[in-house]
């Protein structure tokens, strides 16, 4: 693999898709250089400042009593979701515009590891507020992010935490927190979950104001046995007990290796790192990473923000109508941020590639054309019609075009907005 290659690669998984230019001074930098660079950014992220996070009103059903009418319970729904769609458009518009392309990326994986949806807390104040916790600990530790995200209001709304007392325990945080979140299947029995849903208890979430508070009238003080040591476990406790466990640094280790490299090349042993950058400095590092070239499929969101970024497609500054496509298009790929189709997260790899999800990418991916930045259009332009489609390659970060897409791009090398749509569905560009 070449150093171009090299980085290449580097930075289709590492960030949400990079640009030409990007990859041009990733190569002058070279591979070690890139990837420092990736994990410590020395300045401000000027594209993020650029977008500054959306002022958002409370909730506005909470504002409702037993006495509300019907037509006041419609109007407060319709605003809920028109500010989920606001704080949806922000964040992808936020994902293209940051210069930290790493930070951006790993936040959307933080989010789709805990995914929790907006469709059941129903709050954009509560879906930023984790978005922000997700953010402040993504690189660091797993300790605080865990006692972080037992507190948090969504995650706590999400699976039923508020419904958690010391008279009746609901079992439903708990279990994911082991399952999911920080050990994996295997690691802890069902007394363990029985337990740990007693030291979670007490923890409501308060809608008007969006701030979880602890109630000790609801939390049991009493022992409990959770991974064979015996305490008066609280949240904070409970958290920092898993989040201490070897197995957590394995599972969630294996995790990032699972979204950021696939399931086609087993991970390194010795992947999981002190922190989240440490364990990425490994997973990137890994002669096993260079593997996995070609064998990824992106994401749905990965797939559009890489393309907004390649085309200089802002999606704050699009017609409305054509804003709208775009969250359609993603709603029919099946992942809108903010919306997980379980507590289990996305799915990856075939399950992205089905009939119907080429049916909405080619619709897309002919709005995506149809907004290309002119700027860049003429880069494509400016090439011979012969010379197009590897004009294209250079545009879309694609190393090569197979013989069978080449056949497939050649004749819509005099129709620069054509070609681009074709680009952007080729198997090249949608597996990374």
């Amino acid at each position: 693999m070449t150093d171009r290659e090299a980085v290449a690669h580097l930075l289709r998984r590492a960030t949400f898709g990079p640009t030409a230019d990007e990859v041009d001074a990733a190569e002058r930098a070279g591979p070690a250089a890139t990837l420092d660079r990736l994990l410590n950014p020395n300045r401000a992220d000027r594209g993020a400042a650029a977008t500054p996070v959306p002022a958002l009103p409370p909730d506005p059903y909470a504002a409702l009593s037993k006495e509300s009418s019907r037509e006041q319970r419609q109007k407060a729904n319709t605003e809920r979701r028109e500010q989920l769609q606001l704080l949806t458009s922000w964040w992808l518009d936020r994902m293209v515009a940051a210069e930290d392309g790493l930070s951006e990326k790993l936040l959307f994986f933080w989010h789709g590891h805990w995914a929790t949806s907006a469709q059941k807390v129903k709050s954009a104040r509560l879906m930023l507020g984790q978005l922000e916790t997700l953010r402040r600990h993504a690189r660091g530790p797993l300790g605080p992010l865990v006692a972080a995200m037992v507190r948090d209001p969504a995650l706590i709304l999400w699976l039923d935490g508020q419904k958690n007392t010391r008279k009746a325990p609901n079992e439903n945080l708990a279990r994911e927190l082991m399952e999911l979140f920080t050990l994996g299947i295997g690691s802890y029995t069902e007394a363990d979950v029985k337990a740990g849903a007693r030291a979670l208890t007490g923890w409501v979430v308060d809608r008007r104001t969006g701030v979880a508070r602890f109630e000790a009238r609801r939390h049991d003080p009493g022992e409990k046995t959770i991974l064979g040591r015996t305490g008066r476990f609280d949240a904070e406790t409970y958290a920092g007990l898993l989040a201490a466990q070897p197995a957590a640094a394995t599972f969630v280790a294996g995790r990032l290796w699972f979204r950021y490299a696939g399931s086609d090349v087993p991970p390194p042993a010795g992947l999981a790192g002190a922190d989240t950058v440490a364990t990425l400095r490994t997973l990137f590092s890994s002669p096993a990473f260079a593997q996995t070239r070609g064998t990824l499929v992106k994401q749905p969101v990965e797939w559009v923000v890489g393309a907004l970024r390649q085309l200089g497609i802002r999606p704050s500054k699009l017609p409305e109508q054509q804003r709208k496509q775009l969250l359609a298009g993603l709603n029919a790929l099946d992942q809108v941020p903010l919306r997980p189709p379980s507590v289990g997260g996305w799915p990856a790899g075939a399950a992205w590639l089905t009939t119907s999800s080429l049916q909405a990418r080619l619709r897309t991916a002919g709005m995506l054309a149809a907004a290309t930045a002119p700027a860049v259009l003429a880069r494509l332009t400016a090439a011979p019609v012969a010379g197009r489609p590897d004009a294209l390659a250079r545009l879309l970060v694609v190393d090569a075009w197979g013989a069978r897409t080449r056949a497939a791009l050649t004749p819509l090398a005099g129709e620069p907005r054509k070609l681009l749509a074709a680009g952007l569905v080729s198997p090249e560009y949608t597996v990374s």
